[in-house]
């Protein structure tokens, strides 16, 4: 087996571990949930829960990642010294392998619509773009070539290594997915009645906070910087012993929030410009917005017919890094388990994630059959990995981390071996014992209905 890579710089490390978090939750999740639950007032909260809940999960498996040097799976169980406890890494690879092979079916569905966007395919009036998602979404073969194929450009960024494929792609996609917000949201903001998108999205309106706005930003936050799926603690693996941890996961929890905000700002005053507010779900991308740039710069048709293509080349970046960061979780699984070259411990992932998406794709109308306890096999996976294997995931994480693994290996990860200063050790410490495991498992108990 080859020695490990790691990454080259430490902007490659920022930009490569906000590229993991950032995806098209971001897009349409965020936005929404922002509008529905009291605009700027929501996002006060979602950055508080950031930093008390995010920021210290991720720093807990920046811990076990780079303290470990290896694959998720055998850096718990070096610091768990044979104990159970090592299973929290088996359980974060198989959660972000199940979670790569949906997410495939939805990043293809992202790069369908940018050729048809290309082409000019996505012209008429709403029914016509509902019937066009609704006809290519059941068809047997196109949606599954274009998982597949979403999955094996992900493979070849992979297989390349750390610091020439992971990292070199992160450098260049990442400043084009903001590159490409930055220019859709001037163009937003600058349509007739675009001010009432902008309102709606950051002036506050507390009579909009319930008693579940709370947990609604707790579950964003928790999602949305990709906690308890071994990403974080995989990248970890990979960071050098002059990397401040609490700093990095700061600047990756802001850049991820920042481009949330842009993400809104993005797509509100389009819709409001032409009276529309925007729905949650598969729909907004893929049903509402087009047509709501088609009718937003009708008197400018080639505005359009551009902002429309940068919009779907903005989904497929957004979701590429998002399918980089999972894919390597397991590759680095396969390479130092199986003592297996890169290459091929990358195919394996490849084909089993490409099996996963081929039934979650045949699942959304070709083969209505593939099912499980109700829900087509997409929802199954969606509803397996959110409601219960990446709270838990994230849950034992925080639990190991704040009460088993020796303070000393935390306080010399967060100081770097006594370099940096060691006060905010204490503070991090009692975070991660006691605010994340309170946080997921309320994030938890209100997913199963309970609270």
């Amino acid at each position: 087996m080859s020695e490990r890579g790691n990454f080259g710089s430490r902007l490659g490390i920022i930009l490569a571990t906000a590229g993991s978090a950032v995806g098209l939750g971001n897009v349409w999740r965020f936005p929404y949930m922002t509008g529905q639950n009291g605009g700027a007032a929501f996002i006060v909260i979602y950055l508080a829960c950031v930093l008390l809940l995010g920021v210290p999960g991720m720093i807990s498996e920046f811990i076990v990642g780079r303290h470990g040097g290896s694959n998720a799976a055998r850096a718990y169980h070096k610091l768990s010294r044979g104990r159970p406890w090592r299973l929290v890494g088996f359980l974060g690879i198989l959660t972000s392998t199940i979670i790569l092979g949906f997410y495939a079916v939805v990043a293809g569905w992202c790069l369908q619509y940018l050729f048809a966007a290309i082409m000019g395919h996505l012209h008429g009036d709403a029914n016509y773009v509902a019937h066009y998602f609704q006809a290519f979404a059941s068809h047997p073969l196109k949606p599954c070539l274009w998982a597949v194929g979403f999955i094996l450009i992900t493979h070849l960024v992979v297989v390349r290594g750390v610091r020439h494929g992971i990292e070199r792609a992160s450098k260049l996609l990442m400043p084009l997915l903001l590159l490409l917000l930055l220019v859709i949201v001037v163009a937003s903001c600058l349509l007739p009645g675009a001010s009432e998108g902008i309102a709606f999205l950051l002036k506050p309106d507390f009579t909009k906070i319930t008693h579940t706005t709370l947990l609604e930003a707790l579950g964003q936050a928790f999602f949305s910087l990709s906690l308890g799926t071994a990403c974080l603690c995989t990248y970890a693996s990979y960071f050098g012993p002059q990397i401040n941890l609490a700093r990095s996961a700061l600047q990756i929890a802001l850049l991820d929030t920042l481009i949330a905000v842009l993400a809104g700002l993005m797509i509100f005053p389009a819709a409001f410009s032409v009276g529309v507010t925007p729905d949650a779900g598969p729909s907004l991308i893929f049903i509402t917005l087009p047509n709501v740039f088609q009718q937003a710069f009708s008197s400018a048709p080639a505005v359009g017919y551009v902002v429309a293509i940068m919009f779907y080349a903005l989904l497929v970046f957004a979701a590429l890094t998002s399918t980089i960061s999972m894919h390597e979780i397991g590759t680095a699984f396969f390479h130092e388990e199986l003592h297996a070259p890169r290459r091929q411990a990358a195919w394996v992932l490849t084909v089993v994630c490409s099996v996963i998406a081929v039934a979650c794709s045949l699942s959304q109308g070709a083969v209505p059959a593939l099912r499980l306890m109700g829900l087509d096999a997409l929802s199954f996976c969606d509803h397996l990995t959110a409601q219960l294997l990446l709270p838990l995931g994230a849950l034992l994480t925080s639990l190991f981390v704040g009460w088993y693994v020796p303070r000393k290996v935390v306080s010399d990860e967060l100081t770097n071996n006594g370099k940096l200063s060691s006060q905010p050790v204490a503070l991090i410490l009692f975070a991660v014992r006691f605010v994340c495991p309170m946080g997921i498992l309320l994030i938890f108990l209100d997913q199963i209905g309970i609270i």
